[in-house]
């Protein structure tokens, strides 16, 4: 029989992995800026653009991040007017 004190441990159970993952993160993400820092210089590829807001560097990546916080703080307030008693369906 196992001991209930035997729990499996699993891979994100260490804090050091956490940290891991932290800056793995961060790597892709600068590995993924390096073409549109490039682009800047014209030296990977040029942007055809139909705004010139567009050429803003990381414009794409700040317009995600921005509309992502727009979702959430959208789906904040919803919850406020959607939400149910707790014995709603009692």
């Amino acid at each position: 029989m196992s001991n209930p004190n035997d729990e499996k441990k699993y891979w994100l159970d260490d804090p050091k992995n956490h940290d891991k993952i932290f800056y793995g993160v961060l790597v892709i993400s600068l590995l993924v800026a390096i073409p549109d820092v490039l682009s800047l210089l014209n030296i990977v590829y040029h942007k055809h653009v139909e705004f010139e807001f567009e050429n803003i560097f990381e414009f794409y990546s700040l317009y995600g991040l921005v509309c992502y916080v727009g979702l959430v703080l959208i789906a904040k307030k919803l919850r406020v007017l959607l939400m149910r008693d707790e014995d709603y369906y009692d």
